[in-house]
């Protein structure tokens, strides 16, 4: 009975005049802001625009904390700003969340070549060869740049 009570309340609250989504359900206007946030920041990526990527990422992170990806693009965006200290943070978050994400592992990979540490590139490159039963593109991608910065300098 009181869970039905406190539904009920809640149900009142969120169509009362006033509220910031009273036109729908309470779920639609989180969801809808996430949605666009998390598509935007993705927009800022594509055309390297890290800071409003950072922006619109971290807000949709607000909104959905278990997510792996925002999480990842995160740390693409941070580490493309030169701000290798977040980028690992979030690299980091997004294989808390989900230990086989590929893109994680590919990016945090390269962001360890970038500061000359090799033998942790090497252990994503190891965890992608397990995860990648397949040929994937993280695996190729990472091998690549693994193996370029064994190469001597021209």
């Amino acid at each position: 009975m009181r869970r039905l009570l406190f539904a009920l309340a809640g149900a009142c609250l969120a169509l009362a005049p006033g509220a910031p989504w009273a036109e729908g359900t309470s779920e639609q206007a989180p969801a809808a802001m996430l949605e666009r946030d998390y598509a935007d920041g993705l927009k800022a990526i594509e055309a390297r625009n890290w800071s409003d990527a950072i922006r619109l990422l971290s807000s949709a992170a607000l909104r959905d904390t278990r997510n792996a990806d925002i999480q990842n693009y995160l740390g693409f965006a941070y580490r493309n700003a030169g701000d290798l200290s977040a980028a690992f943070m979030h690299y980091n978050r997004a294989l808390t969340l989900n230990p086989r994400h590929r893109g994680a592992h590919e990016y945090i990979g390269e962001a360890y070549l970038m500061i000359g540490n090799r033998a942790k590139a090497e252990e994503h490159l190891a965890a992608l060869k397990k995860i990648c039963l397949l040929p994937c593109d993280e695996y190729g991608h990472l091998e690549k740049k693994v193996a370029e910065s064994s190469a001597p300098a021209k």
